[in-house]
């Protein structure tokens, strides 16, 4: 769900600078240059924050779009998800190393060696349903994108094939399908209740949802649209296709509030942050640990995640210091480049 955007802030060498928080300037270049219809960004280093939007909130009416607007998050879902499962570690209901078999008996080929650590770290090697035609919600799927979707109906695609033994690591969304239903089974609640009920109502991130079958997003928001060749306006969807591994909507306000509290201990305890830090190996830009990437800049390296979900890019970052960058994009005729994100995450984390 994340691949082409996620690798982006480690894949490239700027040089780092700059002078306070606000990042408007590079916002402006990305949306001269047809990099986005609309970007948003919070920046914050624990005591001042600046806010920022540039571009259009709709390319045929007009209007700029809001800072706090609402976007979809794509795979940044993941990391709610990974923290409601290392919750449940923390009050004694499953544990990291336990195989998912002895959970969810039968619905995972060879659960037996399938640990609920590895679907946490992709390091499961199940097959990515989002692989197949039509099954990715980052690409047009015409009318077929107001279709419900059930979790086991998509985990029943992920099975009928399997990744090659080639002893590599895979992110695949199919983990995070198999977490939700985990959720579930160990709660007797569907996983965005208790989503809901863990970290979105204690933190009061009271612009983030669990929107199910719901197709529109919340105002204010900015349209998301995808080239065909022309720009399409893909803004209204249904997002049960993605479900726990990346359904979600928010604002960098509540994503950075959110980031925050994980990061700085609030949400689990010592030991579960320190597993959720504990990282394997990608090859593909970044580490990943449970529902956290770590990217290594120059000066250092930044937890959080990244999301992609047609019409919208995510990125949601924090570093040890306290400093914070949130951003979102709704691609135009190209997606941001490697340079353009990584200058914005340089210039943040690493500038004067």
């Amino acid at each position: 769900m994340m691949q082409t955007m996620m690798n982006v802030l480690v894949a490239a060498t700027v040089a780092a600078g700059g002078q306070g928080l606000g990042v408007g300037q590079e916002l402006e270049r990305i949306v001269a240059g047809k990099g986005a219809t609309a970007a948003l960004a919070r920046v914050s280093d624990g005591q001042r924050t600046w806010t920022g939007a540039a571009g259009v909130r709709d390319v045929e009416r007009g209007g700029r779009p809001s800072p706090n607007g609402h976007f979809r998050i794509g795979s940044v879902t993941k990391t709610f998800v990974a923290t409601v499962v290392l919750q449940l570690v923390d009050e004694g209901r499953v544990r990291l190393d336990d195989p998912i078999a002895g959970h969810l008996p039968g619905l995972v080929p060879d659960g037996e060696r399938i640990t609920v650590r590895r679907l946490l770290d992709h390091s499961s090697h199940l097959y990515d349903y989002m692989s197949e035609p039509g099954y990715s919600t980052n690409r047009w799927r015409g009318e077929a994108r107001f279709r419900s979707y059930q979790p086991r109906e998509l985990l029943k695609v992920a099975f009928a094939k399997k990744l090659p033994d080639d002893g590599t690591w895979h992110y695949s969304n199919t983990n995070y399908v198999v977490l939700g239903l985990l959720i579930e089974k160990l709660t007797g609640n569907p996983y965005g209740q208790e989503v809901e009920r863990r970290i979105l109502r204690p933190l009061k991130l009271r612009h983030t949802s669990v929107p199910g079958d719901r197709a529109g997003l919340p105002s204010p928001h900015a349209k998301g649209y995808e080239p065909m060749p022309g720009l399409v306006d893909a803004t209204r969807m249904n997002p049960s296709l993605d479900w726990a591994a990346g359904e979600m909507i928010s604002t960098t306000a509540d994503l950075e509030r959110f980031m925050s509290a994980l990061l700085s201990g609030r949400l689990t305890s010592a030991a579960s942050l320190r597993a959720m830090r504990t990282t394997v190996a990608t090859g593909v830009g970044f580490s990943y640990g449970l529902g956290l990437q770590a990217y290594k800049l120059p000066c250092g390296t930044v937890w959080g995640h990244s999301g992609e979900l047609i019409g919208y890019l995510t990125f949601a970052f924090r570093s040890d210091s306290g400093k914070s960058l949130t951003m979102s994009f709704n691609p135009s005729t190209r997606n941001p480049s490697t340079e353009e994100v990584m200058g914005i995450a340089v210039k943040t984390f690493c500038g004067s």
